[in-house]
């Protein structure tokens, strides 16, 4: 079956790039091939539905870029499709003197990038808007909401489908055979040959890189996040989102509470290696993935320097009264009792050989060929601009 374009990953990321292209393009022949049997199956399924400001990522990064500019698609495109979503804004906390300068210095970040309504409030005002917090001092984000991103993707799948384009849900990557004019991604159902494809596989997009490329500089490393869910009578503890002051030195915003778009609210998550890229139990192990992943140099550091803090976010994953510890340094009224089990997600997280987990999004360039090695939170809120980018790129090279 021939293509001029094929996209591997039905998940948002890459259902968004190809709605992009059949704008930019109509008429295209494109395809969006996916494994499992279902859109959305993995990283956009399982995420918290938060539809981010680009208030933590670094000025003129692609994170940055992509999350303003998506966040304004984003809403438009739901607006246009009516697809439910709330502003609802969250909160930012300091819990201790010593976290006011790491909340000044995103606060400044904010303002850089474009951020003009951000606001930082004392003690007083923070417990005007959220009455139950532990806080010294805080930053408010009006731009924050929340979405169910599943439904995002099913109105684009929908799209595309209207456009001419055809998805294969069912459909696994088993290889790819590179010509001088062509590539062919080979499947157990059929072949797909086509003049480009674009690599949107997520949590095995090195994988599929790695088909065609012999050295990868990035290997994907999981990790899960689980998640606590408070009982309907303790919703009320939450009434916007509340976010602590990141660490630093992780690419992870630490565990906060969520409002959910169905009136729930979500507790977490904490961050711990996945034993299996896509494991989302503490019992799911696949003994070669998790190998390849410790065998990776840069894996091997990262552990080395943080030994600490993975085990301490071990110990939350075993430990729920040491969850909900941590969930009470911000509310201080959440009891274990009040917790209950909810659905993990697992993140994609790039990491390089020198021990750097990749903080941008990372998208390369090859012959037939663009990869996405790196698209972890917030590319949800990013993915109409992300997918608008990708699409530019490649139909400069073949239309």
């Amino acid at each position: 079956m021939k293509y001029q374009y094929v996209i591997i990953g039905g998940g948002i990321v890459g259902l968004a790039t190809a709605y992009q292209m059949l704008k930019q393009k109509p008429g295209l022949k494109l395809a969006v091939i996916e494994k499992e049997n279902a859109v959305a199956a993995h990283q956009t399924g399982h995420n918290s539905g938060v539809i981010h400001s680009g208030l933590y990522y670094k000025p003129g990064s692609l994170k940055a870029k992509n999350c303003i500019l998506g966040y304004q698609m984003l809403i438009e495109f739901c607006d246009t499709y009516g697809i439910p979503y709330e502003l609802c804004g969250k909160l930012v906390v300091a819990t201790s003197q010593d976290e006011i300068g790491e909340l000044n210095k995103l606060y400044q970040r904010g303002l850089e990038n474009g951020l003009n309504q951000i606001k930082m409030i004392n003690q007083q005002e923070a417990l005007e808007i959220e009455p139950h917090l532990r806080v010294v001092a805080g930053m408010q984000v009006p731009y924050t909401g929340i979405i169910d991103y599943t439904a995002v993707c099913e109105k684009l799948a929908e799209l595309v489908q209207e456009m001419g384009g055809e998805i294969y849900t069912g459909h696994k990557v088993e290889n790819i055979h590179l010509s001088p004019a062509t590539a062919t991604i080979i499947t157990a159902q059929r072949n797909f040959e086509t003049n480009m494809y674009i690599n949107c596989a997520g949590l095995y997009s090195d994988k599929v890189a790695g088909l065609t490329q012999k050295s990868i500089d990035t290997r994907i490393i999981p990790f899960r996040g689980e998640y606590f869910m408070l009982k309907p009578e303790k919703r009320s503890l939450v009434k916007h989102l509340i976010y602590p002051v990141p660490d630093p030195n992780f690419p992870f915003l630490g565990v906060h509470f969520t409002r959910m778009i169905d009136g729930g609210v979500e507790a977490g998550p904490n961050a711990v290696f996945a034993f299996k890229r896509e494991g989302y139990k503490m019992s799911d192990v696949d003994l070669q993935e998790m190998f390849e992943s410790i065998a990776w140099p840069g894996f091997r550091k990262v552990m080395v320097k943080y030994w600490k803090t993975g085990l301490g976010e071990f110990y939350r994953s075993f430990s729920k009264a040491a969850f909900t510890k941590a969930l009470q340094k911000l509310i201080p009224e959440v009891q274990e009792d009040d917790l209950i089990p909810a659905e993990a997600g697992v993140r994609a997280q790039a990491c390089d050989k020198f021990g750097g987990l990749i903080d941008d999004f990372k998208i390369i360039e090859e012959q037939h060929a663009i990869h996405i090695l790196n698209a972890p939170s917030p590319a949800a809120t990013s993915s109409l601009s992300i997918g608008s980018t990708i699409a530019e790129m490649a139909l400069k090279q073949y239309v």
